[in-house]
């Protein structure tokens, strides 16, 4: 959702800006395949009723829906993601990182498909044109970690704690899924300061 509301910003800034997505793991010890769904993993974690997890997560769909976004959920499957920011780096090395991203983030909230599944991260891939072989190959292997732990290890020594988190030009940060004109007019501030952009690290 903050991802989002950034993109619709940008769309009403005549600047262009570079936009770097980074790896972050809400729960690097999650396992691959979790039979708790949403509301089961809040409850426990928080200590509250199922629908008290519910009624506490309506606000986040309602706000998500507001800027076009279909959040499923009810379906939603939990998973550890490790292999899915190994994918999006290896997409990035064939310039398709975006993309790959927004398919993975789509799949995930939206069509409640098994993101830390190989086989689905691999039809994911083949959907924006990577080839499927590659992909397989390097998930079966060690590849791309190093990348996505250098990226964590980053995120810890700047402290950041929670997603989203945005590091505009390396040294302002905007934190939370913030709404759409707060984005344009930290922006804003921030070229009348350092003058055109760098990148944004999202």
């Amino acid at each position: 959702m903050g991802k989002k509301r950034l993109e619709d910003a940008l769309k009403k800034i005549d600047q262009p800006v570079k936009v770097v997505y980074r790896s972050f793991e809400l729960d690097p010890t999650a396992e691959r395949d979790i039979n708790d769904n949403m509301y089961e993993k809040l409850a426990n974690k928080y200590g509250m009723s199922i629908e008290q997890a519910k009624a506490n997560t309506q606000n986040l769909k309602q706000m998500a829906s507001e800027v076009g976004l279909d959040f499923q959920l009810d379906t939603l499957i939990l998973t550890n993601t490790f292999d899915a920011h190994r994918l999006a780096f290896y997409a990035k090395k064939q310039g398709l990182m975006n993309v790959m991203t927004d398919r993975i983030l789509r799949a995930y909230y939206t069509e409640s498909k098994h993101i830390g599944d190989h086989s689905t991260l691999i039809e994911l891939a083949k959907e924006v044109g990577l080839d499927g072989d590659a992909v397989a190959s390097m998930l079966e292997s060690g590849d791309m970690s190093n990348e996505v732990r250098a990226d964590e290890q980053e995120a810890a020594e700047l402290g950041i704690r929670s997603i989203p988190f945005f590091l505009i030009n390396r040294k302002y940060t905007v934190t939370g899924a913030q709404s759409t004109e707060t984005f344009i007019q930290a922006i804003g501030q921030i070229m009348e300061q350092d003058g055109p952009f760098t990148d944004i690290s999202e």
